[in-house]
C-alpha cells in the first residue's frame, strides 16, 4: 500500500483531518519564502496533538544545519526533508534521517541519486523559479522502471485526486506527497479534496 504525505500543514484542524482520512505523514514547511511556511512553536503545538505512528517531517532549503537541528527537537520532528541545493556532505552532518529531493527536469536530474547517504528519496517538478510546490507534475516515464536500490520513492509534484491513481499504477511508489492538489488556497486545506485522494491512491494500488 502507497503511503501518504500531506505536506505544507499550517493548522491544527488540517491535521488532524489528514491523519483521520488517512495520511501516514504530515510536512511543516519551515521556508521563510513559501506560501505555506509554519512558525516552529506552532507546529509543535500542532505535533502535540497528532496520534500515535504519524510520521512527523520538516521540509528545509538550504538552511543552516543547527537551526534545521534547533527546529527538529522543538516540534518532535521524525524526518527531514531536505529540498534545496545541499550537497550529500552536508546531509550527512544533520545527524537526523532525511529524505532527499530531487527536482526532475530530465534524466540527467537523476545522476546525483546514488551520492546521498539516505534510503529515502523523492522526486519533484524542476523550476527554475521555485524549490518545490510548483502544483506542476513532470514527466513520470523519465523515473518509470529505473531501479533506485535500496531507496524508498516518494513522488511528488502536481498530484491531486485526479491523477495520483494513475501515478500509483504506473511507477507503483513507496509513497506520494501533495501539497497544492489538496487545498482551497495555500495553507487551507481541502477535506474533501483529501478524501478523494486517499481514495485515488488506494484504488491505484
Amino acid at each position: 500500500m502507497t503511503k501518504i504525505k500531506i505536506c505544507g500543514i499550517t493548522n491544527t484542524e488540517d491535521a488532524l483531518s489528514a491523519v483521520r482520512l488517512g495520511a501516514d505523514a504530515l510536512g511543516f514547511i519551515f521556508v521563510k519564502k513559501s506560501k505555506r511556511y509554519i512558525e516552529p512553536a506552532l507546529a509543535a503545538e500542532i505535533t502535540r496533538q497528532l496520534p500515535p505512528f504519524v510520521i512527523k517531517v520538516g521540509v528545509f532549503t538550504n538552511e543552516d544545519p543547527a537551526v534545521i537541528r534547533d527546529i527538529a527537537g522543538e516540534v518532535k520532528l521524525d524526518l527531514l526533508q531536505i529540498h534545496g541545493d545541499e550537497t550529500p556532505e552536508y546531509c550527512d552532518k544533520l545527524e537526523i534521517p532525511y529524505i532527499k529531493a530531487f527536482r526532475i527536469k530530465d534524466v540527467t536530474s537523476l545522476n546525483e541519486v546514488k551520492e546521498y547517504n539516505t534510503n529515502y528519496i523523492l522526486f519533484d517538478t524542476y523550476s527554475k523559479d521555485e524549490y518545490g510546490g510548483t502544483g506542476k507534475a513532470f514527466d513520470w516515464g523519465i523515473i518509470k522502471d529505473k531501479a533506485f536500490e535500496n531507496k524508498y520513492v516518494i513522488l511528488s509534484g502536481g498530484l491531486n485526486p485526479g491523477n495520483v491513481g494513475e501515478a500509483v499504477t504506473l511507477l507503483n511508489p513507496y509513497a506520494v506527497d501533495v501539497s497544492s492538489g489538496v487545498e482551497e488556497n495555500p495553507g487551507k486545506k481541502d477535506i474533501d479534496k483529501i478524501n478523494k485522494f486517499v481514495e485515488a491512491v488506494k484504488n491505484g494500488n
